[in-house]
Order: structure tokens, then C-alpha cells, then sequence
């Protein structure tokens, strides 16, 4: 009963504060909708044009072969054609606005017909997938020109005709036509990798527990403060003189905390199913045993900073801190999945990751309730970590 007594005790200076609904309601259902705004706009870029833009640099726009190359590379679903000054088009290379630059030199289609050394050259990064796809999707285009250009002249050589001129463009017309005809089944074929809709169809099926994780932890703020308080007003000394021992001290704080976070989550759950369509309730209690570890843990956390904190700035520091570390490493703001390296392989270790994780697997990829217990284990273990953390330090700081 004591330690209901604490608990009771806390949360009626908590839910007195009016400053608290800031931090526990309204604050997080803000930022839900803001976030939710944010990935829907962003799934809008999904339609933009996607094809790799090559910048052509081609002075003699007018001459046979640079215009063939040049309406043939139009043609493509996979390429984007853009004609610029050699200065304009190493400027865009290097801004990244072009993938690459093919500089056709001057005099090459009088060159080129007349069998004289004639190249083309492509400026781009080799090592880049896109580097690599401009390599292939030109090599094709331009093998066919350049061989349409041999057969021309040599046909025209063979024939030994009084106009070798006309012999070799009508020949030249002839392969480049066949050309034509063949190059409607290209050789090589760059497809854009979009992915399905990651949030499930709903953006929110992202936002809302991410706000949910994120909130959790700075929402603890009103919470820790009051052990601070206790401290620097000699309550906590008074209550260690009582017949109370300190870990029911310890346990009192700790299910005001986690009452206090967990009926956060609660509120916004609701919200999320009711105004936010997001469909918590398929499997309500997988997203129960990860909402209960999740407070647990949190309030592991509320409980060391609460110890740790000498005034109640520091508390609402340590609490940012807590917040936003957990949360732009642990995927709140966006999946682990998009990242890559050292980031990833941290993040998909934090607490946090383990809890969006559990959300995740029930509200995105529509698994079971089996999905849910790794998450759950894991969120036990840090919670049992802190909470053991924070009773040690208790007991150091009261000797």
C-alpha cells in the first residue's frame, strides 16, 4: 500500500501541472500529424522523372551523325537528354545535377564518314550504378552508329560506283535503318528500383509510433522532475527515516513513471486507431506486451535521470538527450532499412529500434503475435539494465 501511496502521491503533482498535458498530449499528437504530412509528401517524389540525365555537349548539332545519335538518344525511356555548353555541362557534373557529360567533338560526323579516327567522350563517375548504366546504355546506340558508318563506306568500296557519294549514304541508311528496326528491342534495359509503399499505405503506420517511442521517453520530464523536487525540499530525506525501505521508495517512483507513460501510449494508440486509421487493434496484445515493455524500460530511464539530476533543468536536459539520441538512432523518424554501414548496424541495437521494430512487424509487415517476443526480451533486458542502474546509483547517492 506504501508504495501505491507513492505512486498516487506523484501522479497527483504531475496531472496538477497543467503543463503537463503540453508535454504528454498535445505535444505528440502535433508532431504525429507533422510527421505523417512529411512522409506522404515525400512518397509523392515517387512519380518524378527517374531516367538517368546525360548533358550533351554537341557543337555541330546540324551535321548527319550528330543529329542520328542525338535523336536516337531522345528516344530513350531510360536516358534524359540535355544540350548544353561544354562549361554548362561540367558545372551540372559537378553540382550532381547530371549523371554524365558526352562531349561530341567537332568535325566528328565528317570524320567519322570518312573513316578518320573520330571518338566520342563520356564524362561520368565509373564507379557509380549510374556511371556504370550511361556506359551500356550508350555503348549500344553508338556500336550501332559507327557500325551503320563502316558498312556505308565499305559497301560503297566494293560497289565502285561512279557517285561513291550516294552509294555510301544510301547504304549508310540502309544499316542505320536496320539499326532502327533491331533497336526496339534494346540490349540493355535500366530500371528505376521503386519500392512498394514502405509504410504500409498509410503514413501515419510510421508516425504514430514513432512519436509514440519518441514521446514516451521526453514525456518523463514532469515525472523525474518530482523525485528532483523531493531531493532539494529534504522529502526524500524524510521518507528514508520512515519504515519505508528504499526500494519500495525506488518502486513507489517507478509505477507513477510507468503509469504516466503508459497511459501516454494509450492516448495516443487510441488516437492512432480512431483518428489516424492506424490499425493497432489487429493484434492488440502484441502491441500490448510492446507498449508494456516499452513503459517499463522508459520508465527505467525516468527513474536514472530522476537520480542522476540535481535540478529540474538538468532533468529536462538529460531528458532531450535520452529522446533524442534513442530516437534519431533507434528509426522513430525513418526506417533503419533506408540506412546503411555503422549507423544501422547501432541503431538496430537500441531499445528504441527493438520497440519500433515490435510496432512494425504488427502494423506494416502484418505478421503475428510471434513477431512481436525478440522485441519484447529485448526490451525486458534494458529495462531490468536500467532500472538496476538507477537503484544502485539511489543507493550510492544516499550514503
Amino acid at each position: 500500500m506504501r508504495i501505491l501511496d507513492l505512486a498516487l502521491k506523484d501522479l497527483s503533482q504531475i496531472f496538477r501541472d497543467k503543463r503537463s498535458l503540453l508535454f504528454l498530449i498535445v505535444m505528440p499528437i502535433g508532431f504525429t500529424f507533422f510527421m505523417g504530412f512529411a512522409y506522404r509528401t515525400a512518397d509523392k517524389n515517387t512519380d518524378a522523372d527517374h531516367r538517368i540525365v546525360l548533358v550533351v555537349v554537341n557543337p555541330e548539332p546540324d551535321a548527319v551523325l550528330n543529329r542520328m545519335l542525338f535523336g536516337r538518344l531522345e528516344l530513350s525511356n531510360d536516358i534524359r537528354i540535355e544540350s548544353m555548353s561544354e562549361a554548362e555541362a561540367m558545372d551540372a557534373l559537378y553540382k550532381g545535377d547530371a549523371a554524365g557529360v558526352l562531349a561530341i567533338p567537332a568535325g566528328f560526323s565528317e570524320q567519322a564518314s570518312a573513316g578518320k579516327a573520330a571518338q566520342l567522350k563520356l564524362i561520368t563517375e565509373s564507379a557509380s550504378a549510374q556511371g556504370q548504366s550511361l556506359y551500356q546504355l550508350l555503348r549500344v546506340p553508338i556500336s550501332q552508329l559507327m557500325s551503320a558508318v563502316e558498312i556505308s563506306r565499305e559497301t560503297a568500296e566494293i560497289v565502285d560506283a561512279q557517285d561513291a557519294s550516294a552509294e555510301q549514304n544510301a547504304a549508310f541508311a540502309l544499316a542505320w535503318g536496320k539499326w532502327d528496326v533491331n533497336s526496339q528491342l534494346p540490349l540493355v534495359k535500366v530500371e528505376q528500383a521503386i519500392a512498394k509503399d514502405w509504410t504500409g499505405g498509410n503514413p501515419y503506420n510510421q508516425a504514430s509510433p514513432g512519436i509514440l517511442v519518441q514521446f514516451a521517453i521526453f514525456g518523463l520530464v514532469t515525472s523525474a522532475q518530482i523525485l528532483v523536487q523531493e531531493r532539494k525540499s529534504r522529502t526524500l530525506q524524510r521518507l528514508i527515516t520512515t519504515s519505508m525501505h528504499p526500494w519500495q521508495i525506488v518502486e513507489g517512483h517507478m509505477v507513477a513513471m510507468f503509469t504516466v507513460v503508459f497511459l501516454q501510449m494509450l492516448m495516443l494508440v487510441l488516437f492512432g486507431q480512431w483518428v489516424l486509421k492506424v490499425d493497432y487493434l489487429r493484434q492488440p496484445l502484441a502491441i500490448f506486451l510492446v507498449a508494456v515493455m516499452l513503459g517499463f524500460w522508459v520508465s527505467s530511464i525516468g527513474l536514472l535521470i530522476g537520480v542522476l539530476a540535481k535540478e529540474e533543468q538538468q532533468v529536462i536536459l538529460f531528458s532531450m538527450i535520452a529522446m533524442f539520441l534513442f530516437s534519431a538512432l533507434g528509426g522513430t523518424w525513418f526506417p533503419l532499412e533506408s540506412s546503411s554501414g555503422a549507423f544501422a548496424a547501432v541503431g538496430k541495437l537500441m531499445p528504441s529500434a527493438w520497440a519500433m521494430n515490435g510496432f512494425q512487424n504488427i502494423l506494416i509487415r502484418g505478421l503475428g503475435l510471434e513477431s512481436v517476443w525478440m522485441a519484447v526480451g529485448a526490451l525486458s533486458a534494458y529495462a531490468i539494465g536500467f532500472f538496476l542502474l538507477a537503484v544502485w546509483r539511489f543507493r550510492k547517492m544516499e550514503v
